[in-house]
Formats: structure tokens, C-alpha cells, sequence
């Protein structure tokens, strides 16, 4: 299994293992199958920096047309938007070259294998963009689309691969405690979202106190804590291989790159260079630390960077939802540029 967490998204399993939630073992289990996946490093691979570099147009860049991938939602179909210059920026390491997605190699490689995605929205967000990669390189390939809630899954049939989605909107444990109060409970989060820690809740919940609430920094690092002790205690690093999504961005404050009254809307290009003007996330820094402080090889796909370059990458009020998106993004779009990377980390 190659199980991706996207972002700080996710949940596997609590603090302790009795107390694995329920429904996360019957889609672990759901996933089954065995990949075993040589990595050279959490961040690089053959002496490559995969995340390191910038952005250059290239016209040839894009996997494949919307119009032909059933597998999109609306809400990152971005048709009916004006410029398509968006589809034609490759990422280039400062290092290294990487190489082009090959979907029909994909399925040769890893045929019988599984591959699972554990996260929110933007997980289903990267999750549809390389079941679009796949399929345009094997337009033909009989395939079995099950979307359900929280399991989805695609099966190329003839390869065996079946890419599944385990949809985690909520990573937290909410429970109802004096009058119907909301409280969340850090203890058990096993992998959280950024997302998740900016909503209002009546009470956190931290070892056996309960208190009126808590720095948001501190309780992602309380639970991404928790997951990474779960995981050294219960993976099985012969079998399964993680990779850890790192924190997507948001494009909602021109004044992180200089545009003090714009968003992502109308934004027609990457910003050039391979720093962001804004700066890095702080819970960034959290996800790093805490990773390289775990017994388990969790690979980095540190995707945070090249991302905050991509303000001209998001939906904005071409998403099928209506409002100025600027947290997800079209597809296709910079998606494909994380998968093309985690495919990099699998092959090189």
C-alpha cells in the first residue's frame, strides 16, 4: 500500500492501538496489498531536491483534457475559464531533471498494487488528477469508478491497481459534553488540517483536562505527535510506505506577494523565483520536525513551496460551486505537478 496523507489531513488510527478507531481499520483493511517501494531519503531522492526550483512555461506540460476525464469533480473542472497559459508551467528542479508522468508504466509497475490517499478535499483534489494522468495514457483500460462516502475507489482492471480515497473531513474525535458543547479532542487525532484548527470550538480537550481553547500551533503539534507515534508503533514498513502531502496553500491575501487588494482571482501566472514573498507556513516547520524525529521512513512530498508560487493555479470563480475559490485547484492543473513528483520519488 502507498498511502499518501495529504496535508495535515488525515486520520489512520488514535494514541494508542486499542483504541484504533473503527471505521479507519475497515479501510485499511478494505485497501489490503503490499508495494514495497524503495525511498533514498525523505525529501530526496538520488541526490535530487525534487522540491527545490521554479517554475518554467512549457507549453507541452499538461497530462491530459478535462473534457476527456470522467473522474473530475465539478468543483475542479475549472471550464469556461478564459486563459488556459495556467496548464503550461512544468516544474524544474534546481538539480535535477524528473521524469514525465507515464501512466501505462505506472500501472506495469505496480500492477496489483494499491495505492491510497487518506485526507479531505484536497486529497480528492490529487487523488482525481492522477486517476486522470493514469487514464490518459490508458484511455481504453476497463476501469471500476465506486464513489462513495468516505471509501472511493478506481480499479484499472486489467493491471489490478486500484487507487482508493479514504475522505476525512474532520480529523479530530468531536463529542458532545456539557449541553451539547462541541469539544475536540487532540489526543486522538491521528494526522489533522490546517483547515480544521481555523473553526471555532467550545472546548479542547488535552490529556484529561478540558479547557476553552488552545493555541492552534500547539494543538497540531500535540496531534501530529500522536499520529507519528501511532505510526512507528503499528506500520509495518515491509508492507506499507507512507507519504506525507505536505501543507497546501491558500491565495486569498495579496499582500503575501505584493498585491496588497488581490486574491488568486484573474491571477494568470506563477510568481517567478523559488522563494515565496510571504514566507514559509509556520505549521510547516511542525510537520518537518516532527517527521524526522519518527523511527518509520515517512517520505515528504514538501510540496508547500512550489505551491504558494502557483497563485494563478486555483479556481476561483470558475469552480462549480460558485464564490472565489483559493484553496483548491484546477484540474488539470498543479495536481499533476505533486503526483509527476511523487512518481519521480517512486521511480528515480
Amino acid at each position: 500500500i502507498f498511502t499518501i496523507l495529504s496535508r495535515a489531513d488525515q486520520a489512520l488510527g488514535s494514541d494508542q492501538n486499542r483504541h484504533v478507531r473503527h471505521r479507519n481499520r475497515e479501510a485499511l483493511a478494505a485497501a489490503g496489498g503490499v508495494a514495497k517501494v524503495a525511498l533514498k531519503g525523505r525529501k530526496q531522492t538520488s541526490g535530487c531536491n525534487l522540491f527545490q526550483g521554479r517554475w518554467i512555461f512549457d507549453a507541452s506540460y499538461h497530462f491530459y483534457d478535462s473534457s476527456m476525464c470522467p473522474f473530475i469533480d465539478s468543483e475542479f473542472n475549472c471550464f469556461g475559464r478564459p486563459d488556459k497559459q495556467f496548464l503550461n508551467y512544468s516544474w524544474q528542479p534546481d538539480s535535477c531533471s524528473i521524469p514525465r508522468f507515464d501512466g501505462q508504466a505506472f500501472l506495469n509497475k505496480w500492477r496489483g498494487k494499491r495505492v491510497m490517499f487518506v485526507g479531505d478535499s484536497l486529497s480528492l483534489n490529487m487523488w482525481e488528477s492522477l486517476a486522470c494522468m493514469i487514464h490518459s495514457s490508458v484511455p481504453d483500460s476497463k476501469t471500476t469508478f465506486i464513489k462513495r462516502t468516505p471509501l472511493s475507489s478506481l480499479t484499472f482492471q486489467e493491471y489490478g491497481v486500484t487507487l482508493y480515497l479514504y475522505r476525512t473531513p474532520y480529523l479530530v474525535d468531536i463529542s458532545k459534553e456539557d449541553g451539547a458543547c462541541l469539544t475536540l479532542e487532540p489526543s486522538k487525532v491521528v494526522l489533522m488540517s490546517g483547515k480544521t484548527w481555523t473553526f471555532s470550538w467550545d472546548f479542547i480537550r488535552n490529556g484529561s483536562s478540558l479547557i476553552r481553547d488552545m493555541d492552534r500551533l500547539d494543538a497540531f503539534n500535540k496531534g501530529l505527535t500522536t499520529w507519528a507515534q501511532w505510526v512507528d508503533q503499528n506500520v509495518n514498513i515491509s508492507q506499507t510506505r507512507v507519504f506525507f502531502q505536505g501543507i497546501s496553500p491558500t491565495h486569498y491575501m495579496g499582500r503575501e506577494w505584493n498585491e496588497p487588494r488581490k486574491t488568486c482571482n484573474g491571477q494568470m501566472q506563477p510568481l517567478t523565483g523559488s522563494t515565496y514573498p510571504g514566507g514559509s507556513l509556520p505549521a510547516a516547520s511542525i510537520v518537518s520536525r516532527v517527521l524526522s524525529s519518527m523511527k518509520t521512513p515517512v517520505y515528504l512530498l514538501d510540496i508547500t513551496t512550489l505551491s504558494q508560487l502557483r497563485k494563478d493555479a486555483h479556481p476561483s470563480t470558475y469552480g462549480g460551486d460558485g464564490g472565489t475559490d483559493c484553496s483548491h485547484w484546477c484540474l488539470p492543473g498543479l495536481p499533476d505537478t505533486w503526483n509527476q513528483l511523487l512518481y519521480a520519488a517512486l521511480s528515480m
